[in-house]
């Protein structure tokens, strides 16, 4: 089989890369340099400058990177208890797959779950106060940066057992029986050995969680309905728009800049993945 002949399999994969991923960059890339009429303008970029935008930047980066942290910490603390539970126990084999559904459960559905448990006349919020008085519901927290923080949580966490799970499961018994033979005891096997083994894939996982949070878009445009607080529902402001002019232009130049930040950090996440496989072969 020749060389065409090889890359034939590869034709479903790279039109699907094509159509999803390099048309729409490509199209996001020139409408961030056009006006209304089709013209070259920096207008678009400029406007990344406003007070709206710098703000749902703020707001984006700090919301994805709180349940970046909160997702790797408690993701890994979970994956950790996994992997020790044994690679045959049904423990593990259960929980991953959960984790598995649960890191794809988003969007309307995962909003609406957490309306109906913590929100006015959720069914936790409701039996708080009946036994407690205390009012969960508060100012209605749960429809601002706060409440996003507690939502994204939920899934940021099982992708995290998913994606770090495998790093300790490449610990080898080998290394924890050669420091134990050297004197060393288990708090310091972790310290000088396994943690700056697994700080890479660490490191690599939360950007991984950071990424998944800054793009993500159908949960948040549920919960928030006034106000832009994150880049994606100013994104949707500005194309749907009935007083300003150009704005779908406009939400192509902020979909450029989260494009610039997820290649960034997909980018970091590449090398220290790249570092982390040197020891796990």
């Amino acid at each position: 089989m020749g060389g065409a002949g090889r890359l034939l399999p590869l034709v479903p994969f790279l039109l699907f890369v094509g159509v999803f991923l390099l048309v729409p960059t490509v199209t996001v890339a020139l409408g961030a340099f056009q006006d209304a009429d089709g013209a070259f303008t920096l207008d678009n970029l400029g406007a990344l400058d406003d007070y709206a935008a710098l703000r749902a930047l703020r707001g984006s980066l700090v919301l994805s990177a709180t349940t970046a942290v909160l997702g790797a910490v408690l993701g890994a603390l979970l994956a950790w208890l996994i992997v020790s539970a044994g690679p045959d126990s049904l423990l593990k084999r259960m929980t991953m797959a959960i984790s598995g559904v649960l890191a794809q459960f988003g969007g309307v559905i995962l909003a609406f779950a957490w309306i109906a448990t913590i929100g006015i006349q959720g069914v936790v919020t409701l039996a708080l106060q009946h036994l407690t008085g205390f009012n969960l519901y508060g100012n209605g927290w749960l429809f601002s940066i706060p409440g996003l923080v507690v939502v994204y949580t939920y899934f940021q966490v099982p992708l995290m057992v998913i994606v770090f799970a495998p790093a300790l499961e490449g610990l080898r018994v080998q290394w924890r029986e050669a420091a134990v033979n050297l004197g060393a005891s288990t708090w310091q096997y972790w310290r000088l050995v396994a943690v700056p083994l697994l700080t890479p894939a660490f490191l690599g996982s939360m950007l991984l969680l950071f990424a998944n949070a800054f793009a993500a878009y159908a949960t948040a445009a549920v919960l928030v309905s006034q106000g832009q607080p994150i880049v994606p529902l100013l994104i949707r402001q500005a194309i749907t728009s009935e007083v300003l002019l150009g704005g779908a232009n406009v939400g192509f130049a902020l979909a450029l800049e989260m494009i610039v930040v997820v290649a960034l950090v997909m980018a970091a996440y590449s090398l220290l993945l790249r570092r982390t496989s040197r020891w796990m072969k």
